[in-house]
């Protein structure tokens, strides 16, 4: 591989807890102080569910939805989308092969972090712009007519989220041009391959950023009613209606494990570790991947045990209550998608819509010139993430838990959640 094929990805999160002007123990105090008082609100004055998926939204009038639906606006915005995708391809390939190749930029920021912000404000936009579902209409939606096996359920998508962070976090050269270009060709086959042989239901199961997306867009305000007309309301009432199938827990676990060992393996202790281990590239690479699998691994198991350990269910209802409990995360996710990628999807995005189109600007670095401000946002984003993960959590226990448990059957969950953000604050600070 030569330096010219390879693009330096710059850090998603901070480099220490030099650049977080708040002192480490006032953080740890305050977010403790804020999920104990939250608890302690909801458990004493929270009686009863709250949050439910079939309450009405606020309707917004009839020509919002009709200019969303129209055949006109989908194929413009499908269409689009899809020449833009082409654009980045060509400019990957045509374009200089070094740190100017906007290509990582579009891939780690505008896509992974950007479909976020964007699917948290207006939806799950990536169902209206995969380039796969466009081919797929462009065919007519001519498929073998094969039935997604039910058993399936998110694996698939869990797995190609591992794989995306993986390449990111555990590969050898996750900044490599041409590691990027297969990666994007693989995943191009194998949503194609599957969209083709079982319809676009492989899309809504199987592709990760659909998958991805869909997360996102739970706690976004806008939903639609039973009628199919787009409304406003509570995004906590839109947050349970993420569906429940095999899978949901594992790509979960991902989002939130691989954000996790994204600051961890920028921690010293870490890198002096894979350094003083690893005799090659090989021996490294399978030890970061180690530790990428495990801490997605630790997020699953934590959180599968404190979603069962509850009494007064029988054991098929006790199966059930992870995947019940999962939209749960979903707060968490998000808070750590912002706390750590805030700058990176801010001014790395700039740069990368800069790069790809040949503009004549210059990128705004005011989030980091301002580093007080830039600490505050952070530790925030994990603080209320936490708090929101708790605040959902305990209605749906109170709408799923027989009486008797309702309160003692989320005092794990409770543990678990003030482990996570104890974890997510030390690894945002460097440890």
């Amino acid at each position: 591989m030569t330096s010219a094929s390879s693009v330096s990805v710059l850090a998603h999160g901070l480099g220490g807890s030099t650049d977080l002007p708040i002192p480490f123990t006032y953080a740890l105090i305050g977010a403790a102080w804020a999920l104990t008082a939250t608890f302690a609100v909801v458990a004493l004055a929270w009686k009863k569910p709250r949050f439910d998926p079939a309450k009405p939204a606020r309707a917004l009038p009839h020509w919002v939805t009709t200019v969303i639906d129209a055949p006109a606006t989908r194929w413009i915005v499908a269409l689009a989308a899809l020449a833009l995708a082409i654009w980045i391809g060509v400019v990957s390939v045509t374009g200089p092969q070094d740190a100017t190749n906007p290509l990582p930029g579009v891939f780690y920021v505008l896509l992974w972090v950007g479909l976020v912000a964007v699917s948290l404000i207006i939806g799950p936009v990536w169902r209206a712009i995969s380039p796969v579902r466009t081919i797929l209409r462009l065919l007519r939606g001519r498929t073998l007519g094969l039935t997604y096996p039910a058993a399936l359920g998110y694996w698939p998508a869990a797995f190609g989220l591992f794989a995306f962070v993986w390449l990111e976090l555990a590969s050898p050269d996750p900044g490599s041009l041409g590691a990027i270009r297969i990666w994007l060709l693989v995943y191009l086959a194998v949503t194609l391959v599957g969209a083709l042989c079982c319809g676009p239901r492989w899309c809504t199961r199987a592709d990760p950023f659909e998958m991805y997306s869909v997360v996102a867009s739970r706690l976004s305000p806008f939903r639609r009613d039973p009628d199919g007309r787009i409304g406003i309301g509570n995004p906590f009432d839109h947050l349970p209606s993420l569906p429940v199938r095999n899978g949901v827990v594992a790509v979960m676990a991902v989002l939130l494990g691989s954000t996790a060992f994204d600051s961890f393996s920028a921690m010293p202790v870490w890198r002096n570790f894979v350094d003083d281990t690893a005799s090659s590239t090989v021996t490294a690479t399978l030890i970061k991947t180690a530790g990428l699998a495990g801490f997605a691994g630790i997020v699953a198991a934590t959180f599968w045990l404190a979603s069962i350990a509850t009494g007064g269910v029988d054991r098929a209802r006790r199966r059930e209550l992870p995947g019940l409990m999962a939209h749960s995360l979903i707060p968490i996710v998000i808070g750590y998608v912002f706390a750590h990628y805030l700058t990176y999807l801010v001014e790395r995005g700039q740069l990368t819509i800069i790069q790809l189109f040949g503009l004549n600007a210059e990128v705004s670095y005011f989030l980091s010139q301002h580093p007080a401000l830039l600490a505050t946002l952070k530790v925030g984003f994990v603080v209320a993430g936490h708090v929101g993960g708790v605040i959902a959590a305990h209605d749906r226990a109170l709408r799923i838990l027989p009486p008797g448990h309702q309160l003692t059957g989320q005092l794990a969950m409770m543990l678990v959640m003030v482990g996570y953000t104890f974890t997510g604050l030390y690894l945002l600070f460097g440890g």
